[in-house]
């Protein structure tokens, strides 16, 4: 696992965006995985504004995303399809057939999982998956105690994840109490992880799943099992790693990260 610590949000998201921007024109059939939420957002608007002023093709990708919540509609405002059409897929060439989301209205949520996952399996598995961090420290909505070898499924979100996610919903009660999402175990599959936490709420649980003990209560620790795993922070949420003078100096030295550093 490498960590990067950035100086700011902007620059994390700008970081992110640059391996992914990389990554596609080095593979240009990329398959990608994809994550929602507000840390996202700066990264897909970058991705877009790359896409337009760089000729950034998305044209041979495919993406699937992480998750999506049980019971609301593809059209719905607040459904992850949506966010995903309105943030990324509506502004760059991708045809919409190469992107995949779990479908939270199947009639078998049981079918669908395998489904998905012989989806993913049939694309060639995924090259970079993007994730965020969760403030219990869930990937994708693998809640505490989603065993690390989880494949995709229905899963019951916890009373802390309806409350944060209330925002576009007006209230947690309002928030679909269950999702379809990626296990831990099919997260881990991907190739390479690439994961993007920003802000001092983050520090504790950062902390916990890059420098802690491996445990299904927190799942993101599993990504200290993957062989391909960089995770960028900004300095509030580094805050409270112990091993921040290695991680810079890994920065500043590697040669892989020569063309994003500011010398």
């Amino acid at each position: 696992m490498e960590i990067i610590i950035q100086p700011d949000p902007e620059a994390a998201a700008r970081l992110a965006a640059h391996i992914i921007a990389k990554r596609l024109r080095e593979k240009p059939d990329l398959v990608l995985g994809l994550a929602t939420g507000n840390t996202m957002e700066k990264v897909y608007g970058m991705l877009a504004e790359t896409h337009e002023k760089q000729n950034l093709s998305f044209a041979r990708c495919t993406t699937f995303n992480l998750d999506e919540y049980i019971g609301l509609p593809e059209n719905d405002p607040n459904s992850y399809r949506t966010y995903m059409n309105t943030r990324l897929f509506d502004k760059v060439d991708i045809p919409i057939e190469n992107t995949h989301m779990p479908n939270g209205n199947a009639a078998d949520f049981r079918a669908e999982s395998e489904r998905y996952e012989q989806a993913i399996l049939a694309a060639g598995g995924i090259d970079l998956q993007l994730l965020g961090i969760g403030r219990d420290g869930h990937i994708g909505f693998n809640e505490p105690m989603s065993a690390l070898r989880s494949r995709t499924r229905e899963k019951a979100l916890t009373p802390e994840t309806l409350l944060h996610n209330a925002g576009p919903f007006g209230a947690p009660e309002n928030v679909p109490r269950r999702a379809i999402t990626m296990g831990v175990g099919t997260i881990l599959d991907s190739r390479r992880c690439l994961m993007l936490a920003t802000g001092a709420g983050k520090a504790a649980i950062v902390a916990k799943a890059l420098e802690g003990p491996i445990t299904a209560m927190v799942s993101a620790s599993a990504l200290q099992l993957h062989p391909h795993c960089t995770v960028i922070v900004d300095e509030p949420a580094a805050s409270k790693l112990q091993g921040k003078p290695y991680y810079r100096w890994i920065f500043e030295h590697e040669p892989e990260w020569k063309e994003f550093r500011v010398e």
